[in-house]
């Protein structure tokens, strides 16, 4: 598979609101489903769901301990990829602020 290819992949995985909620939660510490079912309105299941989803991609790593199994980041440079994005939004959403004030 070509490295765009695989770059479609990863940003495909990342284009779902739970998906990055999930993503930005394992950013700061390792979670089971149950944890991220806490910070989520959807079931466990659909976690679950779209977990195996991010697994697919190779962006979070599983730990099993017991009956629960922990999700972490695979590679922490993806907190640096979700950083970016806020960063990019914010300097966009400053920008058309910035835009709007002056046409009033």
């Amino acid at each position: 598979m070509d490295m765009t290819n695989l770059e479609v992949q990863l940003f495909k995985a990342l284009a779902h609101p739970l998906r990055l909620k999930i993503l930005k939660n394992v950013c700061e510490t390792e979670a089971c489903v149950c944890e991220l079912h806490d910070h989520a309105e959807f079931s466990q299941s659909n976690i679950s769901q779209h977990l195996r989803i991010l697994k697919d991609a190779d962006l979070v790593a599983q730990r099993k301990d017991g009956l629960n199994v922990y999700y972490s980041l695979k590679d922490p440079r993806l907190k640096d990829i979700v950083k970016m994005a806020d960063e990019i939004i914010l300097s966009n959403l400053k920008e058309v602020e910035a835009f709007l004030h002056q046409a009033e």
